[in-house]
């Protein structure tokens, strides 16, 4: 059933933990076929329930900016952390991740760590966030 396309869009499409069922470890997609965990219609519905759920993806979808951008729209923004190294240095999707949760900040890229408007955003959101911050930043008394 791992490996049946139909069937696994079907489950995840209800249930992004559906996976779970299908694997040894209870896992979402981990156990998953490498084919269905890079199939982007599969993946997309997971991440519908769960942004979480991009943790399993492929490393190209990972790196997909719509699906991560759809994936932290569904998790509040912690999903930014299986996005791909290029994904967490785009200043677009770190914005979009940090001001629904500002702790996402901690995944960003280290020069986002470092950008005023982006840290100012995750402090905004959770004023802890200052914690993730460039070292710069942390002593700027306007942040």
């Amino acid at each position: 059933l791992k490996g049946d396309r139909e069937v696994v869009l079907a489950a995840v499409a209800q249930n992004s933990n559906a996976l779970h069922y299908l694997s040894r470890d209870l896992s979402p997609f981990k156990n998953a076929s490498e084919e269905l965990r890079g199939d982007r219609e599969v993946v997309l519905a997971a991440v519908a329930q769960n942004g979480l759920a991009l943790r399993y993806a492929t490393e190209d979808l990972k790196g997909d900016h719509g699906l991560v951008l759809f994936a932290m729209v569904a998790h509040d923004g912690l999903p930014l952390q299986y996005a791909s190294e290029e994904l967490k240095g785009n200043r677009e999707v770190v914005l979009a991740a940090v001001a629904q949760y500002g702790r996402a900040l901690q995944f960003a890229s280290e020069e986002l760590k470092g950008d005023r408007e982006v840290v100012l955003a995750a402090v905004a959101q959770y004023g802890g966030a200052l914690e993730y911050a460039s070292k710069e930043l942390k002593g700027d008394r306007e942040v």
